[in-house]
């Protein structure tokens, strides 16, 4: 009986060994590609833009093409996303909460973008409103131009961050149900106050995290606004697009500087995140106190 209970033992032992062996190989493969395909390829950029020093780098960045360059990238993120933000609660609220002919047809829609190659949605936007397209002759009349302008970059911009709000709203509008919104109503709260006061507070934290993706996406855009800006120097080029006009001239320093520029945007956006979050949490922790 004993040489069975210990067999026994040692197979748990071998079992529990094994486990452990495995669950090590995962975190350490985990941390290889990590390091690998994130860190190491940010620390290059980081090292290239510094290899002349601090004065070439900022050099680069304060050049009037880069500052425009960045003007112009906070500017189409500053429409896209708070546009991307009402539609995506939008669309959201109506997936969840209603049920009408078309349903499907929308929510396919709203994930068409995370198919389709932005290059193919910036030409979509050439053949529409550029200077041969279909509206072309009206906005030409008109004097409205569009494509090789802001308009143009916002609205390629916007068709490629359209998910992701709407994507992190919808599970959660759904798992909330219409319960406490039914009882809000029969309260005599209107609808304002009861997306204000009962949808608002369980949908907040995927508001932020969707709001934060976009914003990240707009930032780091390139294809649909490669075909829809013109690559206009000072006019139509957001950071992308000026990274790669600096490559292709050969000028690493000045292209590596730059992006490192939207490295430490995106980095703040990260923190702002976070920032974001424990701000709420420490709010929540003393009201509960209260």
């Amino acid at each position: 009986m004993s040489s069975v209970t210990l067999s026994a033992s040692a197979s748990a032992n071998a079992a529990r060994r094994g486990n452990v062996l495995g669950r090590r190989l995962l975190i350490i493969s985990a941390w290889l590609v990590f390091v690998l395909f994130l860190v190491l390829p940010l620390f290059i950029v980081l090292s290239e833009a510094l290899k002349h020093g601090f004065g070439t780098f900022f050099g680069a960045i304060f050049e009037p093409d880069a500052i425009s360059a960045l003007k112009l990238t906070l500017l189409a993120v500053g429409i896209s996303v708070p546009l991307n933000l009402v539609f995506g609660v939008a669309a959201a609220w109506c997936v969840s909460k209603y049920e009408f002919r078309g349903k499907s047809i929308l929510v396919t829609l709203i994930d068409l973008p995370f198919s389709v190659s932005p290059v193919i949605a910036g030409l979509i936007y050439v053949l529409l409103f550029g200077a041969q397209g279909f509206f072309g002759p009206w906005l030409r009349e008109h004097d409205i131009q569009i494509i090789f302008a802001l308009p143009g970059i916002v609205l390629a911009t916007v068709f490629v961050t359209v998910p992701f709000v709407a994507r992190e709203l919808i599970p959660l509008m759904q798992e909330q149900g219409t319960q406490e919104e039914e009882a809000a109503r029969l309260l005599g709260a209107n609808g304002w106050q009861m997306f204000w006061h009962v949808t608002l507070p369980n949908i907040k934290w995927g508001l932020i995290y969707g709001v934060v993706l976009c914003t990240a996406r707009a930032m780091g855009e390139f294809g649909a606004v490669s075909v829809v800006s013109g690559h206009i120097r000072g006019y139509t080029n957001t950071l992308p697009l000026h990274v790669e006009i600096l490559y292709n001239e050969y000028n690493h320093v000045a292209a590596f500087s730059v992006a490192s520029l939207l490295l430490l945007l995106a980095v703040f956006i990260l923190l702002l995140k976070q920032w974001s979050e424990s701000r709420i949490n420490r709010l929540k922790a003393s009201a509960g106190e209260e």
